[in-house]
């Protein structure tokens, strides 16, 4: 079993499908923007008071589980 099966789930009738933390509409690409921005756990937690620790490594090892994939990502290139 994957770190992040059970916690993370999709549903077609929940944020259009898109993968959430199981029992809220937080997605995973919403917790990777924060930490992104540089938002730090704690400060994800107290935002989004239903999520836990365990719900946050389940995102971020679902994003690599994903990423793992045999997919090519365009990256739009540099500025100059």
């Amino acid at each position: 079993m994957n770190e992040w099966q059970g916690v993370i789930v999709s549903d077609p009738n929940i944020m259009m499908g898109k993968p959430v933390v199981a029992g809220t509409r937080v997605t995973v690409e919403l917790i990777l923007e924060k930490l992104a921005a540089g938002e730090s756990y704690q400060q994800i937690l107290a935002a989004h008071p239903r999520l836990t620790m365990d719900a946050l490594f389940g995102a971020i090892a679902f994003a690599a589980a994903a990423l793992r994939a045999d997919v090519v990502y365009p990256a739009p290139p540099l500025a100059a």
